[in-house]
């Protein structure tokens, strides 16, 4: 399953790292299914359940980032990375992990948090400056979203080498931007990875643009290419496709417990709003370009395909926007209601035992607040 780059000198589609020509899919944009030899077997025994699942947790993915983006503009939180246009390769990807797997996120995979079971306080009080990490990763099995650039490709790639090492069949899985590709913590983790074959999955979310750059800046081809270089196998898939990005995650995972090492995942996809709430995409990209993605919008298709199977109805649609009408009003009554701590506290919990220069820099700073009250 290993991406195979194909150079069309007519069309130069392989010069573009963006481009879909080339990229695997089930479903088509407009919800038609079409077959796909290499990822049909890995999603055939998926559910009217299981899709239906699948389809709401996109759904309430979307509406809880519009309430993240919404209370950040109120003032609420300091800071939001919106996910929307990528519901499907977080939704995806994720519903195909076991318990035991282990996610290592970026700032942007809210969708990948809620499909592990995180609460309506875990997607915000981060956010709002109140938690260094707002979820138990334990109890999630997700490590707190990163910020910075990739670093937890190497996060993900340790946890692996230890798996491995207890005889463990749990997979760790990174998830990062096609900015992140080109840091060099991404690539060090895919040394160690291809080198020790540990049971990681490395989920590239090719959206486009790393912050103002294009990707065409961070790559003059498909980055799934890249990969096949350290020894990885990969696979390039339509990132707005949620079968697909299933079945990629599945062929990935099976990989790893059997053994045979680390995978990369291409999804290419779409970020349809801005970088963060600090950023104004329409300094940098033209609105053609948004409304040609809008039109390969991830959850209109699979509710397409769901609706012309008869999986899906009125009904069933209400009672999905019901369930994200309540998690929205949930995670603002979690963020609103949140009670803000001393600001020497930030300082607990940094070390799971006491330490001297954390105590040291705590009394340091609380002497520094106690001079504003003179």
């Amino acid at each position: 399953m290993t991406y195979t780059q194909t150079r069309d000198s007519s069309t130069g589609s392989a010069d573009d790292p963006g481009a879909l020509d080339d990229v695997l899919r089930l479903l088509e944009p407009d919800g038609s299914r079409i077959a796909d030899d290499t990822l049909d077997p890995w999603v055939a025994d998926l559910s009217p359940h299981e899709l239906r699942a699948l389809h709401r947790d996109m759904v309430l993915t979307r509406r809880l980032d519009a309430e993240g983006v919404a209370l950040q503009r109120q003032g609420q939180l300091a800071l939001w990375a919106p996910c929307r246009g990528q519901e499907a390769t977080q939704v995806g990807t994720a519903h195909a992990l076991a318990p035991g797997d282990f996610v290592f996120p970026s700032y942007r995979e809210h969708g990948v948090l809620l499909a592990r079971g995180a609460q309506p306080a875990d997607y915000v009080l981060a956010w709002r400056g109140e938690e260094h990490s707002a979820y138990d990763h334990t109890t999630i099995n997700a490590a707190p979203p990163q910020i910075i650039i990739g670093a937890q490709s190497l996060h993900a790639t340790g946890w692996a080498m230890g798996a491995q090492r207890d005889g463990s069949t749990d997979v760790a899985v990174a998830y990062y931007g096609d900015g992140a590709t080109s840091q060099g913590d991404v690539n060090e983790a895919m040394v160690f990875a291809s080198s020790f074959r540990a049971p990681v999955v490395f989920v590239c979310s090719n959206n486009q643009w790393a912050i103002s750059e294009p990707v065409t800046v961070q790559a003059k081809y498909p980055i799934a290419g890249r990969a096949p270089g350290f020894g990885i196998p990969s696979v390039r898939i339509d990132g707005n496709d949620a079968l697909a990005c299933v079945a990629a995650m599945r062929w990935a995972l099976d990989r790893a417990r059997r053994g045979e090492g680390p995978s990369f995942i291409e999804a290419v996809t779409y970020r349809m709003g801005p970088h963060t709430t600090s950023d104004d995409p329409t300094r940098y990209r033209d609105a053609a370009e948004v409304e040609q993605w809008a039109q390969r919008d991830p959850i209109a298709r699979l509710e397409a395909y769901l609706r012309a199977e008869g999986m899906l109805d009125d009904s069933g649609m209400a009672e999905v926007a019901r369930a994200a009408d309540a998690l929205a009003a949930e995670v603002r009554a979690a963020c609103i209601g949140a009670t803000t701590r001393a600001p020497e506290t930030m300082f607990d919990h940094v070390y799971a035992e006491p330490h001297a220069g954390v105590e040291r820099q705590k009394a340091e700073y609380v002497e520094y607040l106690a001079g504003f009250e003179k």
